[in-house]
């Protein structure tokens, strides 16, 4: 049996290629481009893109083999409003559908899709559970959420598809729009918060997304769609505060009046000059965070990491990556080992 990883050399990709190859388990990587990464000495790469059909021919998968679809476009860079359409659906929703067709001509059945919480739009619900309406505020979110509407048909087909729906997942080689908010830090300016930043914001690990695939794997690919994200997320304005004094710096949260910046950054966007994409900024100052019962009861999976660490880890690999950690952040030795 192969564990065949598409869009596996990002870095969810590549943190579960490194647990799988640390279990003993063959494993084949395809993406557009490779990275170096130890793993590589025992797992194989081939180059593929899912927004060509025939390119996916170049992967050999068996019916015994096991496949996780992880090639997404995201939601940085910021795009133009006329130009999201075309940058998410070629891949988010056209890449999918080519992997369930090469999937079935070869008799493979089975396999991870990641979608995002985004799917849900406004919170409707706390915490919300994946029962919840899904009702997205951009391409983003519809183009995941259509896809799920795919794996439904094709598990009616006989796949099994285990779906998982993370929060804004953070670690080693994702910064996104994270970025942003630490060139602020380094520069000592204001942090703005939309909203008092009362609000919690939720995470979920790098690492604890690949051990949700692991875990997927060893029960067997249920057929149902898993919230992933932290425990006990505290207020954004807490989580700003902690990292602005671990990195030595003299920035200060500043809450905003939620409604005009959203009205703001709405009319921005209407000219195609967008700051933020109106799937992160229309609910920034609202309680989302997802129960995550569902993949502790069914799967055995667990969250590790907390958000504090995370943001602290992500900091200090910014940081390093400038070639100048002269601001060392006191993460979790369990974070900053990784």
């Amino acid at each position: 049996m192969k564990h065949i990883i598409i869009g596996g050399d990002g870095f969810v990709g590549q943190q579960l290629a490194s647990d799988l190859v640390a279990k003993g388990e063959q494993v084949v990587v395809a993406d557009i481009v490779q990275r170096p990464a130890p793993h590589y000495q025992r797992a194989e790469f081939i180059g593929v893109d899912v927004t060509e059909r025939a390119s996916l021919d170049a992967l050999k998968v068996t019916p015994e083999d096991v496949v996780y679809n992880l090639s997404a476009k995201m939601l940085s860079p910021i795009m133009p409003r006329a130009k999201r359409h075309d940058f998410f659906w070629p891949v988010n929703y056209n890449g999918v559908e080519n992997i369930l067709d090469w999937m079935n001509k070869s008799g493979a059945n089975r396999l991870v899709h990641f979608t995002t919480d985004m799917i849900y739009g406004h919170t409707h619900q706390v915490p919300t559970s994946e029962d919840a309406p899904a009702n997205p505020l951009g391409e983003y979110g519809q183009s995941k959420l259509e896809t799920e509407w795919l794996c439904d048909d094709w598990r009616k087909r006989g796949f099994n598809i285990t779906i998982f729906r993370p929060r804004l997942i953070i670690g080693p080689g994702r910064l996104g729009i994270l970025e942003k908010l630490f060139k602020l830090i380094d520069y000592n300016l204001p942090v703005p918060m939309i909203g008092s930043g009362d609000n919690p914001y939720q995470f979920i690990s790098v690492f604890d997304c690949a051990s949700a695939c692991v875990a997927a794997w060893q029960a067997g690919f249920p057929n149902k769609a898993y919230n992933l994200g932290s425990d006990d997320p505290p207020p954004v304005r807490v989580l700003l505060k902690d990292l602005i004094k671990e990195a030595g710096s003299r920035s200060f949260v500043l809450p905003t009046p939620a409604p005009l910046v959203k009205l703001t950054l709405t009319a921005l966007d209407l000219v195609n000059m967008p700051l933020m994409d109106p799937e992160q900024y229309l609910i920034a100052d609202e309680v989302c965070i997802l129960d995550t019962s569902a993949a502790k009861t069914d799967l055995s999976w667990q969250p590790r990491f907390r958000d504090e660490d995370m943001l602290k880890a992500a900091y200090r690999e910014y940081r390093a990556g400038l070639g100048n950690p002269s601001k060392p952040v006191k993460a979790s030795p369990s974070i900053a080992n990784h």
